[in-house]
């Protein structure tokens, strides 16, 4: 199927073409009709099938039909994110679709001066794309009409909805008209979190492709079972093969991501940090550095998950286990995009095994075990600030490689990405993004 054949807007199609795209993805074939059609929509799709430009490309052509008819200006599409990161990242799709329209837009989120937003916000744009948090101060303080609002949009639904943000985006969703458009999409979603939406939609279509919170079939995933003291040696041991040339880290604490970051640079490895201390300059300068090979591993907490959409992501490492799956499957989805491949490594300590054990209830599957080859487990030195930990006893997990679905085991990894350093092997011909 084309673009054509969906019934957007010409200018949207015109910058469609432009960006070099020929045939929708599954997920924008499903949801861009019914978006069009007036539906109030949930898209569950895995990450790097285009679920950003399934909901910017109908909200475009519409807004566009709304400009095209005189109706007056104002703010008529609200876009709310959970990261500041994937704010920046949506608004760079609708600059990019909306090249061809008059459209005017804002971003809103913290860690920045909030003065040229409020400016934005009273000076009148069509499309909003923020943060709960600030959007939230903003508002209370009357800077900016939402009163005509026909689209909303919660990006990452699961994670807008979970306990952490659902009192905000209620008290958002509450200051909104009640006849309006509201659009979900997320690479997951439980049942719990379903249940939920029906606060704010009214009889939604339900858009899921492939199977529901099950990482992209690119992504090949391997345990390490490790003591705590011996993660960082396992972590530089690993990072010792040439294909792990561009790697992104995830670990639970602020602290510990910039004490990680710290030990690899001292080991040689350049490396980058992005967590909610950072300042926004710092936490662009970090992606921009990563997307550029100036540092060949980033370490990031979960805020970041969220957010990041690079191109050629080679390995995830989860130095630190996620303690809730879905974080797991958004952690794992910024390799392997747009049918690209990628490795996702876990390292499991024996305090991890519930939740190893809980996320392949959750994805449906076993996730194959692998030992380091030529990694002493006995003789490794703990490096500083590792913590402590009695003895390890593997026999607690499933030993490598048995009882388990998926790639085999065995030593490095695997060779149908370029050798050597660079970026090269891991970008797919056709990128989407999200």
């Amino acid at each position: 199927m084309s673009f054509r054949a969906l019934g957007l807007d010409t200018n949207v199609l015109r910058a469609v073409d432009a960006a070099g795209y020929t045939e929708p993805t599954p997920i924008q074939t499903a949801a861009i009709p019914l978006i069009l059609a007036g539906h109030d929509v949930i898209g569950i799709a895995q990450t790097g099938t285009g679920k950003t430009a399934a909901f910017v490309l109908p909200i475009l052509a519409k807004l566009a039909a709304l400009i095209g008819a005189g109706q007056k200006r104002g703010i008529r599409v609200l876009v709310v994110a959970p990261t500041r990161e994937l704010v920046v990242q949506i608004e760079e799709n609708v600059r990019a679709y909306g090249r061809y329209m008059s459209v005017r837009m804002a971003t809103v989120y913290g860690g920045v001066g909030e003065h040229p937003q409020i400016q934005a916000l009273r000076s009148g744009v069509d499309i909003v794309v923020a943060t709960p948090g600030r959007l939230l101060d903003l508002m209370g303080r009357k800077n900016g009409d939402f009163s005509g609002i026909q689209f909303l949009v919660l990006d990452e639904a699961d994670r807008m909805l979970d306990m952490g943000f659902l009192p905000d985006i209620r008290r958002i969703v509450k200051a909104l008209p009640t006849k309006r458009q509201t659009l979900l999409f997320s690479a997951s979603l439980s049942r719990d979190i379903e249940q939920v939406t029906r606060e704010f939609q009214h009889a939604p279509k339900i858009v899921q492709i492939g199977k529901r919170a099950n990482p992209a079939e690119t992504v090949t995933q391997f345990v390490y079972e490790v003591p705590k003291h011996l993660k960082a040696s396992l972590l530089l041991h690993l990072l010792k093969e040439p294909q792990m040339n561009m790697v992104l880290i995830f670990v639970r604490m602020k602290h510990a991501a910039d004490h990680l970051a710290d030990h690899l640079d001292h080991k040689g490895i350049r490396t980058a940090t992005i967590h909610s201390n950072r300042s926004q300059s710092q936490r662009l300068r970090a992606l921009k550095d990563f997307k550029s090979g100036a540092v060949r591993v980033l370490v990031a907490t979960d805020i970041a998950a969220r957010g990041i959409d690079v191109d050629g992501i080679s390995h995830v490492v989860n130095y630190d286990f996620p303690m809730h799956s879905e974080d797991y499957v958004h952690r794992i989805g910024r390799t392997g995009r747009a049918h690209a491949v990628g490795d996702a490594i876990s390292f499991v300590t024996a305090a991890d095994y519930g939740a190893l054990r809980a996320l392949e209830r959750f994805i449906g599957r076993g996730i194959v075990r692998k030992r380091a080859e030529g990694f002493d487990y006995q003789g490794a030195v703990a490096q500083p600030g590792d913590g402590d930990e009695r003895p390890y006893r593997s026999k607690q997990l499933s030993p490598a490689g048995h009882g388990h679905s998926g790639h085999s085991g065995g030593s490095g990894h695997k060779q149908h990405r370029g050798q050597g350093g660079g970026h090269q092997g891991t970008k797919a011909r056709s990128r989407w993004g999200r």
